[in-house]
């Protein structure tokens, strides 16, 4: 199996953005059911602070019922150089440089947040998950959030180590294909909009998220209100193509998935995977519930 780390970290960082908008002094938890089968979703946070205190009795419980734990991708799994190969056939335009399809002062923004000769070749896409990984203008700040600390990670790791048949929904080539996998009308509105977010007050809703500090407080209150109303309608509206792309259609296909085991057999699973995947209509409690299975709040 191919394994990918940018792809991953890009698609862990940029959900990070949208899903930590969250109110009831926990992260959301939901339990499905169906007959003797019951699944736990559980939005998780991609990118958390050192220490960050979010595993709660309910989501510990939830855990040690589970004999089967879910993940977007094996996030543990990554490899730079494999993804560096996927970039060269997958992720340049040469004979159509970013200076030749960006606007003037979209062009000039970028200049200034990199080095146009290290990214004029790249395709919009590979351009905009670069720019993701780069630290963000303005104070750094060294205690901020990080993959490496975030749930996803954690959890996965903790998994393997407990004998947990652990399962994922994707592969991280099939992550990297979220990206390169956009028209170029949607390539270049996302990275207009990631070089846009770059710069002080100029981003645009669905990108634009506040400090790290409040990003993981709303989190941990596990209110989705402001996600649906602050990243996930924005995003729906300003770019449809990578809406669906990157919530819409995945979420689709992850619930069909989680309906083939309820029906298939009993047991305890639980589903980790970002937050956002949970809001709205076209989310996986809402998906869960359009198909029938009883979908309960518990966290």
């Amino acid at each position: 199996m191919r394994r990918f780390r940018w792809a991953a970290l890009a698609v862990a960082v940029l959900a990070g953005w949208f899903a930590a908008t969250a109110a009831s002094a926990a992260p959301a938890l939901w339990l499905v059911k169906h007959g003797r089968s019951e699944i736990y979703l559980f939005g998780t946070l991609h990118a958390l602070p050192r220490g960050a205190a979010w595993r709660t009795p309910a989501y510990d419980a939830a855990y040690a019922r589970a004999q089967t734990v879910w993940f977007e991708a094996p996030v543990d799994e990554v490899d730079p150089a494999a993804f560096s190969g996927f970039v060269a056939r997958h992720g340049v335009d040469p004979a159509r440089p970013l200076s030749r399809k960006l606007p003037p002062r979209t062009l000039a923004e970028l200049e200034r947040q990199a080095d146009l000769r290290q990214v004029d070749h790249l395709r919009p896409w590979a351009a905009a998950l670069m720019l993701s990984m780069l630290p963000p203008p303005g104070p750094r700040t060294p205690d901020g959030p990080t993959v490496a600390a975030g749930a996803d990670l954690m959890l996965i790791r903790a998994a393997r180590q407990d004998g947990k048949a652990v399962r994922t929904f994707e592969t991280l080539e099939d992550q990297a294909w979220i990206f390169a996998g956009l028209s170029e009308r949607a390539e270049l509105r996302y990275l207009t909009d990631v070089i846009r977010e770059r710069t002080p007050r100029r981003g645009p809703s669905w990108l634009r998220k506040p400090s790290p500090e409040g990003l993981v407080a709303a989190w941990l209150e596990g209110d989705l209100s402001r996600t649906g109303a602050g990243f996930v309608g924005p995003m729906k509206n300003g770019n449809p193509a990578l809406y669906e792309a990157l919530l819409r259609r995945r979420n689709l296909a992850w619930a069909e998935a989680l309906a083939q085991e309820m029906a298939s057999g009993s047991g305890v699973e639980l589903v980790n995977v970002g937050a956002l995947h949970m809001v709205g209509d076209d989310g996986l409690p809402a998906l869960m519930k359009a198909r029938g299975f009883e979908v309960l709040r518990v966290q």
